[in-house]
């Protein structure tokens, strides 16, 4: 993955002012990658001399409480002492890690765009991102945006500036954007990246099971019943879907986070190709999509959800009820299938 010299560039002039009052943000619904890349790019910034705030729009899941200076992180939704929007106010420089466009940010992106100021970094890896950032690391190319902020350090300050802190921190988003080095993107430099956060002595194992066996009850008996009762497959077969409602997901004390991973469960199946998972919230339905080989969901999330994200991991919302936004689900899949798009 080649980085921009001009951008390092930029990036290495503004790092060099003394004292910045920064701020890192990502996306609404923060998973390990966001979570993770946040964090140890906090590390550095602070190892630098800066004043650095963490900010997600919303709580992470429970199965990342574990990570190193997680209890830093400040939750915008719930932050009542005004923690998050005082720095923003107060901001020279504002990351974006993880995320294409500031809506992203939901209930966050008002607080964000008020700062006219400060100067707006984009580390990220998903496709067609937004205009307004002054430097602009964007790399579709990247299995994770951890990969790219592991790049950036080392570009900038040479390997050996990752401590071991910062590995655990990137392992875990180089791991859970990857499916645990399953799907796309695993390049030799990902691996040589992995190899390097290794020799700090991180204890992969352990963070494994940090992450994917620290689920509770209540989730493992919701994934049985999403997949026995609610799982369908259409155009013969080739393409599954999920549904969970609120009064459904109350039943099995849901907690941010556990329908995580319920997605991809479809595409163990040998003929599925894609799969979506709907998710009902108080004013929106949030829609996760899946793919493998050449099927394009960030073209058909852009296209019917208004949505985004990667070719074969995107997601979208809908306004409708849950039923027309299956039924629009499938008309749109009948008609992706129509143009020889499902393969």
């Amino acid at each position: 993955m080649k980085l921009s010299e001009k951008h390092i560039g930029s990036l290495r002039e503004l790092l060099a002012r003394p004292r910045l009052r920064i701020v890192t943000v990502s996306h609404a619904n923060p998973d390990g990658d966001a979570v993770g890349s946040s964090l140890a790019w906090a590390e550095v910034l602070r190892g630098l001399g800066h004043e650095v705030t963490c900010i997600v729009p919303n709580k992470y899941p429970y199965f990342l409480d574990w990570m190193p200076g997680i209890g830093e992180v400040v939750v915008f939704k719930t932050d009542a002492e005004g923690r998050a929007a005082k720095a923003v106010a107060e901001a020279d420089a504002i990351f974006c890690l993880d995320f294409n466009a500031v809506s992203r940010l939901e209930i966050l992106s008002a607080t964000i765009e008020a700062n006219t100021t400060a100067c707006r970094v984009l580390i990220d890896h998903h496709l067609q991102p937004d205009e307004g950032f002054d430097i602009v690391f964007s790399h579709p190319e990247a299995s994770s945006t951890c990969f790219l902020v592991y790049c950036l350090v080392e570009a900038l300050y040479g390997r050996e500036a990752v401590t071991r802190r910062m590995a655990e921190l990137l392992y875990v988003g180089m791991m859970t954007d990857t499916g645990n080095f399953a799907f796309s993107h695993l390049t030799p430099e990902l691996f040589r990246a992995v190899a390097a956060l290794a020799e700090t002595g991180i204890r992969i194992p352990e963070i494994y099971n940090n992450v994917y066996n620290a689920y509770t009850e209540g989730r493992a008996r919701l994934f049985g019943y999403a997949i026995n009762r609610k799982m369908n497959l259409i155009e013969d077969g080739t393409v599954a879907y999920m549904s969970l409602m609120e009064n459904e997901m109350r039943r099995f004390q849901f907690q941010q986070g556990d329908s995580e991973g319920f997605v991809n469960y479809a595409l163990t199946i040998k003929k599925v190709k894609m799969s979506a998972m709907f998710l009902a919230h108080r004013k929106f339905i949030r829609i996760s999509l899946r793919s493998r080989g050449d099927v394009d969901v960030n073209l058909f999330a852009r296209r019917y959800f208004n949505g985004g994200g990667h070719k074969n991991a995107a997601g979208g919302k809908s306004f409708l009820t849950m039923q027309e936004t299956i039924d629009h689900y499938v008309r749109s899949v009948r008609e992706f299938a129509e143009e020889g798009l499902l393969g």
